[in-house]
């Protein structure tokens, strides 16, 4: 499956449809709390294309620090490797850009799935819209 930036408004809706049927459909998320506004400052990632979109993510940057975000796969796609392929391409676009660090707040329930992927968990659990959640961290240099 391609996994690309989405640069058109058609990519991007496409991303905001995953995201709305996984995080607002399936786990409750209140349309303010994932609507947050910070979408126009953030890379977005799709994963299919626009007519077919089976997983997202975005990335924020904060400064040298790279924060990723709303990490989305539908449920069709769930257990094919695409969250991995996902992570991968955002990963590859951090480094290329020259981020040193890249953050993320993981659901409790996929923080092994970051660790496959090289980030440590650290702090305690915290809630955010509902759902138990931990800070992770992976160094790019």
């Amino acid at each position: 499956m391609n996994v690309f930036i989405a640069t058109t408004p058609e990519d991007r809706a496409a991303c905001y449809a995953v995201r709305e049927a996984v995080f607002m459909g399936e786990q409750g998320v209140s349309e303010a709390e994932e609507w947050d506004g910070l979408d126009e400052a953030c890379t977005h990632f799709l994963a299919g294309d626009a007519a077919n979109p089976a997983g997202c993510a975005r990335l924020l940057p904060k400064g040298d620090v790279a924060k990723v975000q709303r990490v989305a796969v539908m449920p069709s796609h769930r257990g094919t490797g695409l969250g991995r392929q996902i992570m991968l391409a955002i990963l590859d676009h951090a480094r290329d850009a020259g981020f040193t660090l890249v953050i993320l707040d993981s659901q409790t329930h996929a923080v092994p799935f970051y660790e496959r992927l090289g980030f440590t968990a650290h702090g305690p659990e915290f809630d955010d819209a509902g759902i138990p959640h931990r800070s992770m961290r992976l160094s790019l240099i």
